[in-house]
């Protein structure tokens, strides 16, 4: 009797062992569990928290445009000939109501820029400097225009044929 006494006891201890080692293994696959639910959920949010604290890019706008469709043609100052100049331009924004609003005054800005082109200089529109100046300038006159009668302002004035002669 003795011995099965013994026998019974080490049996017992491997079954308290293997039980608590299941336990162990359950509530280790529990926790990870819990944990990772709790960092998708909730560590999810936080993310979305802390970009949306940043300044998010803005959207891309393609270009749009406006061509005139006459050319400005008009003589200019050269040293002892007269010269003439022709121009087509276009305009440039990303919305469409800056080119509306081109359309709408479209005889105050041809006036304008005609009357800005006869002040320009033969020899200096030879140069691609002062091409992109002519270029600059006539952006100048045309949001001064347009802030005027709109408060719109378009984004660049484009060359699509400009002829000296």
């Amino acid at each position: 009797m003795a011995e099965q006494d013994n026998q019974a006891a080490p049996k017992k201890g491997k079954l308290k062992t293997i039980i608590l080692l299941v336990v162990v293994v359950i509530l280790a696959v529990g926790l990870s569990v819990a944990g990772t639910l709790f960092f998708l959920t909730s560590g999810g949010d936080g993310d979305n928290g802390a970009s949306a604290r940043q300044p998010a890019e803005p959207a891309f706008q393609p270009a749009m445009y406006y061509a005139f469709e006459r050319p400005f043609i008009t003589t200019i100052r050269a040293e002892g000939r007269q010269r003439y100049i022709q121009v087509f331009i276009a305009v440039q924004a990303r919305e469409q109501a800056p080119l509306d609003a081109t359309s709408t005054h479209l005889p105050l800005l041809r006036s304008r820029l005609q009357s800005m082109l006869a002040d320009q200089e033969f020899m200096r529109l030879q140069t691609v400097e002062g091409r992109l100046q002519l270029a600059d300038d006539m952006l100048v006159v045309v949001n001064e225009v347009l802030e005027a009668e709109s408060g719109l302002a378009v984004e660049r004035v484009l060359f699509t044929n400009l002829v000296l002669q």
